[in-house]
């Protein structure tokens, strides 16, 4: 069953001690917060160790966000943060660094752009494929995707391959209206 709270109270009832709330929140964020933290280049335990911070910044400035109805944006930023944080106390190659960076700055726009109207898109999908589609934003394992989802393991691929083709028929129909 999905928690039709708002974020802002959703925040609100997490910074009470609302178990369900912070679950709600985990699940509706994380997905977005791991996507962020891959995007800046980092493997997965670096990613992990991004998003634990995140969670960790939000426990200790709940009480302090300046508007609660933004809480998913105020957990992108922080992961971004925490993940440019990390990269600069990691030693870095020229190399990585340029496979994880596009120097140019048109570009990046553009992408960043592009992956916003996909997660609108995404937003925009039914469950399970909206949770579904996020989840393998965050390249978790089958098994995990699958309890999350509360769907048998032999499920998994079969329903991302539809999802993603419903996910493909609108984005061509978006294409062609253009």
């Amino acid at each position: 069953m999905h928690d039709t709270r708002s974020p802002a109270e959703l925040l609100k009832a997490a910074a009470d001690g609302d178990r369900l709330a912070w679950d709600e929140l985990e699940s509706r964020f994380g997905p977005r917060m791991w996507a962020v933290a891959r995007a800046c280049g980092l493997n997965e335990a670096d990613a992990a160790d991004v998003v634990q911070g995140s969670w960790l910044r939000l426990l200790e400035n709940m009480h302090t966000i300046r508007d609660p109805a933004s809480v998913g944006a105020w957990l992108a930023t922080t992961a971004r943060r925490e993940a440019l944080s990390l990269i600069r106390r990691e030693p870095i190659g020229p190399a990585s660094f340029e496979v994880a960076f596009d120097p140019d700055p048109a570009s990046a726009v553009l992408e960043a752009d592009g992956g916003r109207s996909l997660w609108q898109w995404v937003s925009g999908l039914k469950e399970p494929c909206r949770t579904l589609l996020q989840l393998v934003a965050t390249d978790l394992g089958n098994q995990q995707m699958a309890l999350r989802l509360g769907i048998p393991l032999g499920s998994v691929g079969p329903t991302r391959a539809r999802c993603l083709e419903k996910l493909r028929i609108l984005l061509s129909k978006q294409e062609t209206a253009q």
